[in-house]
Order: structure tokens, then C-alpha cells, then sequence
């Protein structure tokens, strides 16, 4: 790092501070003002909050390491642009009407209070031990290959920035709330979307261009099936990604993640009307394009790279772990430090930390808002706004401790880290699907078979954790048995799929044994109860153009596929 990339990062911490402290002269009066900023979004803010939440270090990290390892695997769960236009032309009508703060809330005006309270749970505990505590370990490893510092003052790098990263981020987003998770997003979106452009463009330049990236890619074999580094859909014998269970896999995820989590839907929800939360989930869709070009090509430029340097040089481009292989996950900081000049690589840094500011800022608002709103106003109901609000601050701050805390436990998983984070997701993500799906599609869908469905998947989901945890350790001494084949060997795809249609029926069955719910409770909340009201009100939020752009996207998405099948 030279004198000019440290003007550079602090042009843009100014920037930075220049709107949170304008964000926090504007009062917020409530917790709808707090948590989702007064409900009064536009789109750009809506779609490059989406955008900026959802990038953080499993990309940074992940995907450009998966690049480097498997390729274009791993883009499967990146080109899901298709995902947030199902967010906002099914979803988002439901939510409106809805009028709720979290999707807990909305589950509890579908099914009942035990599926709120389940869900919250779900989600409070999935946050703390995966994505706060994830994107603040990556966090720390990306500054410190970046800087290329070990040790400052005698303490491990790692853990200065790492900590900073959480208290600066903290401090923002418990002062400014939802408003200044969105408006710093509008900053940090354009400068990561800049830098990792240039990332890209200098890393082709350096490998030769495109063709020599597939040339190297195309002739790195990953199975014995001859599927290479490029081929996105791959055997179904493929250990780690047969193209059925990828294509079915990554839709159930994709699916919970952009259509229910808090996280992203939180974002939609700002929205100031029907019309500018939809526009934001295209303007957002348009953007969830670019992951795979910004992150994961990036990351097979670093592979073809590390390639050709050690046949020409005899020294690859990547660092080297201790068994020998190239370390995948150091792909995107080599590229930084390796490839920028002065300047350039200032403003890659500011981009790097838009991301993982951004993503853990979502985080935080989002973490604190299920607490307060869920758990805390569900047993006090008559608090006080006022109170509410400093409520979430003082839940936002424990939630930041917790994440730092379980930071060396994280830590230990090491190379294993996106892997670690795609199995927690792969097993989370079905009981919370099935009950939104069938709750929104199904009419007959009982509040019992809502809550079943999503409290079997939540059994299934742990049993599965707990599974992997014992026979990774006991190893070669664990015998055969169809527990173990169920919950360890079955492929992780294949197994999120089975889990999916499992909690289905779950759903079908316990509804059907038990009492339906009446017209009035479900009206405007499930297809074919809404009022013509509702329905016009719908049908005039949108015009031709969200759906020529929808028609665009679509045809971006099958064109990509069509390209790297």
C-alpha cells in the first residue's frame, strides 16, 4: 500500500462518515423508522441495498476461491437474478399487504405464534454462527493479505482488522439504523462494482485474455467423468455437484435466501410503495448478474495465472498451503495486491470494504430487528417506540460481541470455510421454503402444518450438523448403516432436495388432519384470497417496462447457462 491508495481510503472513509452523520441527524422515531428506514425506499436504494448486503465474504473469499478450485461450479448459486424477480413479482404483493416488520411476523399472520417464534429462532441462530461470524473472520484473513501485515503491535493482524471492521460497522448501523444501512450501500455499491471491474480487466490482460483462461480451465479435469473447470452442468455422479442436485439444490436455497430471509427481504420491505419495492428487486436482479463476472471469473484468472507462472517461472501466482496445493481462497487479495497499481488498488480496498461493511451492517439491523420486534415486543407488547428503538441498539451490540466471540471457532475450519457455510444453508433452507410455499400457494395450508413443516426441517437440518461433526471425526471407525447414509454420505445436493419434499408433505399431511384456516385470516395472504382492491392496486404498481426488463434478465440468465453448460 503506497500514499496514494491511503488518500484514496481516506476520501472514501469521509464520504462514508459524511452520510451516516447526516443519517443520524435524521430522527428515528419508531421502530418502523429505525429498522426499516420510515418505509420510504426508492428502488435505486432498494436494488443496490440488496445487492450490497448480499455481497460480502463468500464472495470475497468464497466465490473467487471457488473459482480458483472448481471453477464455474459454484455459479449456480450466483446467477439468481431470475430468484429476486420471483421476490418481487410473487412475493412482494403478499408482504404489502401484509404490512409486517419481519418475515417471522408474517408467518405468525399466515400460521401462528409458535411458527414465529421458530422461525426467529432459526434465523437469530443462523445469523450469529454463520454470517456474522463468517464475514468477520473473512474480513480480517482479506486485510491481511491485502495489507501483507502479520503482526501490528505485537497482536495478530487478523484480529485488528477483523475487530475493527465489526466495532466501525457496529457503530454506524446501531446509531443510524436501516437508513444507514441503505444510503451507504448507495455509495459502496458503485465503488465495488468499479473496482472489481478493473480487477477483472487487469487479470485478463496479465493471463492473455479470456481464451487462454478457458484454455487452462477447459483442461483441468474435476471428476473421472471428463467434466472441466468450465462446465457449469457436470455428471450426476460428480461427488460434489451432479447437475440434478445443483439445479435443485441451489433453487431451494436460492429460493429461501432471496424470497424469505430477513437479511435480504428486510431490504424490500423499506420500500415507500408496491411499485418502487419491485422495481428494486429488478434493479437488484440486473445487479445479482454480475456476481459470477466480478468474483468467480476473477478467481479462475487467478488459477490460470497461477498456471502459467509456474510453468514459465517455476513460482506460482497463489500462495501455497502446507499440503502442497494452491491456496483457492487467496485468489481474490492476491489479485489486489499482486495486480493494482497505487491508486487503483486504494480504491479496490474501499470496495472490498463497502462489501464487508455493508453485508455486516444488513446483518446487524436485521439480527437486532428479529430480537426486538419478535421476541421483546411479542412478551411487551405495550413498550414504547422510543424504547424499542434503544432495545434494538443494545441487541445489535450483543450480537456483535457473540459473532466476535465464536470468530476462533470459525477460524479453525479454515480452507473448509464456504464449504462449512453452503452446508449449514443447504439444511436450513428447506423447512423455511416448504412453509412459505405452501403457505402462500396453498389455501388449505393449516397453521399445525406450518409450524411442522418448518420445525421438521429444523429436526432434520441438526441431525444432519450433528452428523457430519461425529463421522468426520470418528472417521474410518465408523461403520456402514442407512443413518449414515442418510445424513453423511448422500450427497449434500441430492440430500436438500429429499429434505425439501419431505417437509412438503409434512405440510400436506398435518394440514390435512387438521382444522383448515378460515377465509378471514388468510385473506390477501395466499393466491386467490385477495380482494379486487388488492388486486387492482397490484396489477396498476406495475407497467411494460418491469416486465421487458424481467423478460431481459431472464434471457441474460438462459443465455449464460447456454454458454457454459
Amino acid at each position: 500500500m503506497q500514499t496514494l491508495d491511503w488518500i484514496v481510503i481516506g476520501l472514501f472513509a469521509c464520504a462514508l462518515i459524511g452520510i451516516i452523520v447526516w443519517v443520524i441527524k435524521q430522527k428515528n422515531n419508531d421502530s418502523a423508522d429505525y429498522f426499516l428506514g420510515g418505509r420510504d425506499a426508492t428502488w435505486i436504494a432498494i436494488g443496490a441495498s440488496i445487492f450490497a448486503s448480499n455481497i460480502g465474504s463468500e464472495h470475497l473469499i468464497g466465490l473467487a476461491g471457488a473459482g480458483a478450485s472448481s471453477g464455474m461450479a459454484m455459479a449456480h448459486w450466483e446467477i439468481q437474478g431470475w430468484m429476486i424477480l420471483i421476490l418481487g413479482w410473487v412475493f412482494v404483493p403478499f408482504y404489502s399487504r401484509s404490512m409486517v416488520l419481519t418475515m417471522p411476523e408474517f408467518l405468525e399472520r399466515r400460521y401462528n405464534k409458535e411458527s414465529r417464534t421458530i422461525l426467529s429462532l432459526i434465523s437469530l441462530v443462523s445469523y450469529v454462527l454463520t454470517k456474522v461470524a463468517v464475514t468477520v473472520y473473512a474480513g480480517g484473513l482479506v486485510f491481511q493479505q491485502v495489507f501483507g501485515i502479520e503482526e501490528l503491535w505485537g497482536i495478530d493482524f487478523f484480529w485488528i482488522a477483523a475487530i475493527g471492521l465489526v466495532l466501525i460497522t457496529a457503530l454506524y448501523t446501531i446509531f443510524g439504523g436501516m437508513k444507514s444501512v441503505l444510503y451507504t450501500s448507495v455509495l459502496q455499491t458503485p465503488i465495488l462494482l468499479l473496482g472489481s471491474v478493473i480487477i477483472l480487466v487487469l487479470g485478463l490482460r496479465a493471463v492473455g485474455g479470456w481464451d487462454q483462461v478457458l484454455a487452462y480451465c477447459s483442461s483441468t479435469v474435476v471428476n473421472e467423468y471428463g467434466d472441466t473447470m468450465v462446465n457449469l452442468i457436470r455428471s450426476n455422479n460428480d461427488p460434489d455437484f451432479p447437475w440434478l442436485g445443483a439445479l435443485i439444490g441451489s433453487s431451494i436455497i436460492g429460493f429461501w435466501y432471496w424470497c424469505t430471509d430477513q437479511y435480504i427481504v428486510q431490504r424490500v420491505l423499506s420500500g415507500k410503495n408496491e411499485t418502487e419495492a419491485r422495481r428494486g428487486t429488478i434493479f437488484g436482479a440486473y445487479l445479482k448478474l454480475l456476481p459470477v463476472f466480478l468474483f468467480l471469473i476473477p478467481g479462475m484468472i487467478a488459477f490460470a495465472l497461477h498456471q502459467y507462472t509456474l510453468a514459465t517461472t517455476g513460482e506460482g501466482f497463489l500462495p501455497m498451503l502446507a499440503s502442497g496445493a494452491h491456496n483457492a481462497d487467496a485468489a481474490f487479495p492476491t489479485l489486489v495486491a499482486k495486480l493494482l497499481p497505487a491508486g487503483v488498488k486504494g480504491l479496490v480496498v474501499c470496495g472490498i470494504l463497502a462489501a464487508l461493511m455493508s453485508s455486516l451492517a444488513s446483518l446487524f439491523n436485521s439480527s437486532a430487528m428479529l430480537f426486538t420486534i419478535d421476541f421483546y415486543k411479542k412478551f411487551k407488547p405495550e413498550t414504547p417506540e422510543k424504547k424499542l428503538v434503544t432495545i434494538g441498539q443494545m441487541a445489535t451490540v450483543v450480537i456483535v460481541i457473540l459473532g466476535i466471540l465464536w470468530i476462533p471457532i470459525m477460524r479453525s475450519v479454515g480452507d473448509v470455510l464456504y464449504n462449512y457455510l453452503q452446508d449449514v444453508q443447504s439444511v436450513l433452507a428447506p423447512g423455511i421454503a416448504a412453509a412459505f410455499l405452501m403457505g402462500i400457494y396453498w389455501k388449505r395450508t393449516s397453521a399445525k402444518g406450518g409450524m411442522w413443516g418448518l420445525l421438521s426441517g429444523f429436526i432434520i437440518g441438526i441431525t444432519r450438523l450433528w452428523a457430519k461433526v461425529y463421522y468426520t471425526s470418528v472417521g474410518q471407525h465408523a461403520g456402514d448403516s442407512l443413518f449414515k447414509y442418510l445424513f453423511f454420505d448422500l450427497n449434500w445436493l441430492f440430500f436438500c432436495g429429499w429434505m425439501f419434499l419431505f417437509c412438503i408433505i409434512v405440510v400436506i399431511l398435518v394440514s390435512l388432519a387438521t382444522k383448515a384456516p378460515s377465509a378471514e385470516k388468510i385473506q390477501g395472504l395466499v393466491f386467490g384470497t385477495s380482494t379486487p382492491e388488492q388486486i387492482a392496486a397490484t396489477r396498476n404498481s406495475w407497467n411494460k417496462w418491469d416486465v421487458i426488463h424481467s423478460c431481459i434478465i431472464l434471457c441474460i440468465t438462459a443465455a449464460f447457462y447456454w454458454y457454459f453448460w
